[in-house]
């Protein structure tokens, strides 16, 4: 936006000093917000004041905020009273989106433990690697789980864990969470000792290019984590004319799973304004529709998949999606024309917003907005004010506006480190604080735009091609469901571009189509040599991104198929 844009003068009267978002400089020099809570137990604690508003709403029944602070503090005490857990013991969570998982995660922090949310959706393998890493001191597992911990659990009979399972049945050396002693609205927490620099997360990278690393967050980043959305939704507020928050409580579709960091900004924004969470077993687009009138749901946030799902799902069911004050796309890109699609359908009714976060940010710290979104379509707008954004260069010096280079960032919600892994901390971190994205970028008057992953970026003969890009002009194809795009070795250029595309049912679009349909926006040596059309889904992890290096292996065919 130009120089007289009306959110600068809004972004300063919230960050001035003093007002609820200032920002003081850490030893460092990276930002970090003046006020606010400074560890996640002062977070929730707050959110006991919502007393009777509901939480947590699920098919197996519902929590308000006072019936899951008060199991929250139970299961805390337990922790303490009965287990014997001390602060820095880990504490495992390993269920699909229970209520009870909310339970779970607070109750360890308020005990002062260090909660460790693992994949749901991971093997027995994957399991067991994870709780070798961490060696957990108790293990909180939904019965869906429990055989793929099991295994484990057995080989570690003298150091076993305490184990609490959910919505399953006890065994032996395992208690069901439903057994536990009554939640007391009257009791308070644990009296522990809660500091802001003490670990309260670590939450394992989606290992899309290797073995999954455990990122720790502290409480202070968490609490950072907390202030970000909470400053994106007063800056939102304020460029739709609207007071922040004065207006009604939110009601939000929950389909990421809590696991992962983009569910942990979307749950931390409905807590702070004593919002509603309406969980779903699984993704399923029909459910979702009748999720959203049953609940009359405000706020949509999920993967760009399930948005051009729902988004498919409304427009075939004639669903206006009356109740939807706004659709937030997260955890992975979203296709430019999204926003779009929204508007012609929908007016400026409902606000479109996406942004950018990683597991080592803690959540999201980016975010792109309203008519901010509407002009810039490609971008994941601007930094939240706890965060600092450098385009660095080959050299790491900053490079300037318009330039592309690596995306660095510091700020409050940064992780400290790798769990044991001192290596990949250090080849993660510069000097002053910096965290090294391994995504490429531009920023344009603070806004910023990915390129693409470092290493998904292909070398045609010389030439630079971002593969964002051109998966984004396929997905501008209507027959176009589903794109990813990479490089296949050649012997005189180096690598090509090759696509892989899933078309939606009935679409006829073949290879010739799709690569003109690229040549219309796209250099000549951006357009792919090679297209694979295929009716399946294209393999993606529980986040929505796609796994490229099992789709490396189709490539294969495009090689040997021409």
């Amino acid at each position: 936006m130009p120089n007289n844009d009306p959110l600068r003068a809004a972004e300063a009267a919230l960050t001035a000093p003093g007002a609820p978002f200032e920002v003081v400089r850490a030893e460092d020099g990276s930002p970090m917000y003046a006020g606010g809570p400074r560890t996640l137990r002062e977070f929730v604690e707050a959110t006991w004041a919502y007393g009777d508003r509901p939480f947590l709403i699920a098919e197996s029944g519902t929590y308000t905020y006072g019936e899951f602070f008060a199991a929250a503090c139970a299961l805390a005490r337990r922790f303490v009273e009965d287990y014997g857990l001390a602060p820095g013991d880990r504490a495992v969570i390993a269920m699909r989106n229970h209520p009870e998982w909310q339970v779970a995660f607070w109750a360890a922090q308020l005990a002062g433990l260090v909660a460790v949310p693992l994949n749901a959706w991971w093997t027995e393998a994957e399991f067991t690697y994870a709780l070798d890493d961490c060696t957990p001191s108790v293990l909180l597992v939904d019965g869906e789980r429990l055989p793929r911990v099991q295994p484990w659990l057995t080989t570690h009979s003298e150091r076993r864990p305490k184990v609490v399972v959910f919505h399953g049945d006890a065994t032996e050396w395992a208690e069901a969470y439903e057994g536990i002693r009554a939640a007391d609205p009257h009791l308070a927490p644990p009296e522990v000792d809660v500091r802001p620099e003490d670990d309260a997360t670590i939450i394992y990278t989606s290992g899309t290019t290797g073995r999954p690393k455990g990122a720790v967050a502290t409480h202070l980043a968490q609490a950072g984590a907390a202030t970000h959305p909470r400053f994106h939704a007063a800056l939102s507020a304020l460029g739709r004319g609207q007071i922040p928050g004065q207006g009604p409580t939110p009601v939000s579709l929950m389909t990421f799973p809590f696991f992962h960091v983009a569910a942990f900004t979307a749950l931390y924004a409905a807590m702070a304004a004593g919002g509603t969470l309406v969980l779903m077993r699984k993704w399923d687009a029909g459910q979702a529709l009748a999720l959203i009138r049953e609940h009359k749901v405000t706020h949509y946030a999920g993967v760009p998949a399930t948005a051009l799902q729902l988004l498919d799902a409304a427009e075939a069911a004639g669903d206006g999606l009356e109740s939807l004050a706004m659709l937030n796309t997260g955890g992975a890109a979203a296709p430019a024309g999204l926003v779009g699609r929204l508007t012609a359908r929908h007016g400026e009714r409902i606000e479109p917003r996406n942004g950018y976060g990683l597991t080592e940010t803690s959540g999201g710290v980016m975010a792109n907005y309203g008519a901010a979104y509407r002009a810039y379509p490609g971008s994941v707008g601007r930094p939240a004010p706890g965060t600092e954004v450098r385009i660095a260069g080959p050299e790491g010096q900053p490079q300037p506006d318009g330039e592309v280079g690596e995306l660095w960032l510091r700020g409050q919600s940064l992780v400290r480190g790798y769990w044991n892994d001192p290596e990949a901390t250090a080849q993660a971190f510069a000097d002053g604080g910096w965290f090294r994205t391994g995504d490429l970028a531009t920023v344009r008057d603070r806004r910023v735009s990915i390129v693409d992953r470092i290493k998904d970026m292909v070398i045609r003969g010389g030439e630079n091609v971002y593969c964002v890009e051109v998966e984004s002009a396929l997905h501008d194809h209507p027959d176009v469901l589903d794109a990813a795009v990479l490089g296949v070795p050649h012997p005189v250029l180096g690598e090509e571009v090759a696509a892989v595309v899933q078309l939606r049912p009935g679409a006829t679009a073949g290879v010739d189509e799709l690569r003109a349909h690229v040549a219309k926006s796209l250099a000549a040596f951006k357009v792919p040599a090679h297209v694979l059309v295929r009716e399946e889904p294209l393999p993606r992890n529980a986040t929505g991104k796609i796994l490229k290096r099992e789709l490396r292996t189709t490539t294969d065919r495009l090689i040997s198929g021409g």
